[in-house]
């Protein structure tokens, strides 16, 4: 494909609008909303959400995750603390997150601040998983650099027959993150590249101000 026909590949815009009076005062009212929807209306991975984490000199870097819950505090996930992105979290806490569900043709973009999750609440949801994503957890030196795919294989081959009996301990390396938001953004797909924007900014620990940007 060459550069023109990249740059002819566009999309218009009509499956709803947005508008000050249709969100909820607190934006995560709006999120549950919104995401409710895109649970009912099929959405591949409606839970995936764009990670953007960054070193302390502002270098970025973004993957896919997967939302593992929602309230007033924020937004968890778990993974591999000594990750790259478990790195640049623990000396970078800023973060931010982006939903993208394009069949409703929305997006949602949160800012703020990352924390651990408490151990008691990381264990608990370490042992609900498949077993066989618990025993990956723990073969997987996440993000390191290894000779090859058998490598990996060999070791959860190793941990699945070790644990075939007995419980997987949670490594001390894995557990939950929750991103505490300061930022959220509802932006909703409209005709002519005039999309809706809706921002809510946080005032106080209880105050969130709403507003409207230009696309």
């Amino acid at each position: 494909m060459d550069q023109q026909e990249i740059q002819n590949i566009r999309k218009d815009y009509h499956a709803a609008s947005l508008s000050e009076k249709e969100t909820a005062a607190d934006p995560i009212r709006q999120f549950a909303k919104w995401f409710d929807e895109a649970v009912k209306s099929k959405q591949n991975e409606p839970t995936a959400m764009t990670l953007a984490t960054a070193t302390t000199d502002g270098r970025p870097s973004a993957r896919i995750v997967l939302m593992k819950g929602y309230n007033h505090e924020g937004f968890s996930f778990y993974t591999n603390y000594l990750s790259r992105k478990g790195k640049e979290i623990a000396k970078n806490p800023q973060a931010s997150l982006l939903f993208f569900w394009d069949s409703l043709e929305r997006q949602v973009r949160i800012e703020g601040i990352i924390e651990k999750i408490d151990k008691a609440t990381s264990e608990k949801y370490f042992h609900s998983r498949p077993k066989g994503s618990q025993v990956g957890a723990v073969a997987s030196p996440q993000s390191q650099e290894i000779a090859d795919r058998d490598v990996l294989e060999k070791k959860w081959q190793e941990l699945e027959a070790q644990y075939a009996e007995k419980e997987v301990p949670k490594p001390s390396h894995w557990g939950g993150y929750i991103l505490k938001p300061r930022v959220i953004e509802f932006w909703q797909g409209r005709p002519s590249r005039l999309h809706d924007r809706i921002v809510y900014k946080k005032v106080d620990n209880k105050t969130w101000k709403k507003v409207r940007l230009a696309p």
